[in-house]
């Protein structure tokens, strides 16, 4: 019994470091620009004193204290653009998330998946990827881990002004 307990905890273990650390490799690449915001950085953010009127403040406070980690990743170089792309497909692979939408806008493909929390409306990670190689030609991967709901993600991205931002809020209102 004690084997097969640890045996779990070793697996669901390496499994949650290996999705923090999949897309680390494009971190202070030539050509990527990056973004990543930690569970500390959440913490310290979500204490800021906000205007107890203001509703969507304080929806974006409540959203900061659910979130452990994000990172964004975005190119307009053909070859860091390709291997984000790969290395998303490899992800997608060895961690099945759920494919939340699909949106071709103006040449830009959009992908976005997620990995259920405790309930259907419960996010713990959402995976997002625009392929640069429309009109706009700027690829972009966005990892978001935490226990949030998608309806509150919307205030994240407006707020932060995030790459991508745009698709986000479209799914997260359909």
């Amino acid at each position: 019994m004690n084997k097969l307990f640890l045996t779990l905890l070793v697996a669901l273990f390496s499994t949650t470091i290996f999705a923090q650390a999949a897309f680390d490799k494009f971190d202070g690449q030539e050509n990527v620009t990056s973004v990543i915001v930690n569970k500390k950085m959440f913490e310290l953010m979500s204490k800021v004193k906000v205007d107890a009127s203001d509703k969507e403040a304080q929806a974006y406070m409540n959203l900061l204290k659910k979130l452990d980690n994000l990172k964004v990743f975005t190119t307009t170089s053909a070859k860091p653009a390709s291997e984000m792309k790969a290395t998303m497909n490899s992800y997608l692979k060895s961690n099945p998330l759920d494919e939340l939408m699909r949106i071709n806008d103006g040449g830009k493909a959009v992908r976005i998946y997620v990995k259920s929390g405790a309930n259907s409306n419960q996010v713990k990670e959402l995976l997002m990827f625009v392929d640069g190689s429309g009109s706009k030609n700027e690829t972009v991967l966005l990892s978001l881990t935490g226990n949030f709901d998608l309806d509150e993600i919307s205030a994240l991205t407006e707020k932060m002004k995030l790459p991508g931002g745009e698709s986000l809020n479209k799914a997260a209102k359909k």
